[in-house]
């Protein structure tokens, strides 16, 4: 499965950005879709997920700002963030794993740059 992540951009604190990664094929099920970052100088970390049966997880500090959602007919999910803080710059990357799991599977997209300026 390739995975084509879209959507970053320049946005000031409180934006909002909406990254989209369409995955090539349809995905096999069960899977799991999520988004990671990683901040210049940082490791790649989690920001959310979401199963094929609608299961999501999150970071903490997302909680509440971030909603992954995804569409299957699209072979799509997307990644609606508000109230963005500079904190949330950072390189985006869609993950696919071809199970139900709250760990990184071996797909990765080619990222996507989110800078939110103060």
């Amino acid at each position: 499965v390739q995975l084509q992540a879209s959507g970053g951009g320049l946005v000031q604190a409180g934006g909002s950005l909406r990254l989209s990664c369409a995955a090539s094929e349809s995905a096999d099920s069960p899977n799991t879709m999520g988004w990671y970052r990683q901040a210049p100088g940082k490791q790649r970390g989690l920001v959310a997920q979401i199963t094929s049966n609608s299961q999501t997880n999150y970071k903490d500090s997302v909680k509440g700002r971030f909603t992954i959602s995804r569409d299957n007919s699209k072979n799509t999910v997307y990644l609606q963030m508000n109230s963005l803080k500079p904190d949330d710059t950072a390189v985006y990357y869609c993950n696919y794993a071809p199970r139900w799991s709250w760990g990184a599977g071996p797909n990765w997209g080619q990222g996507t740059l989110v800078t939110v300026s103060s």
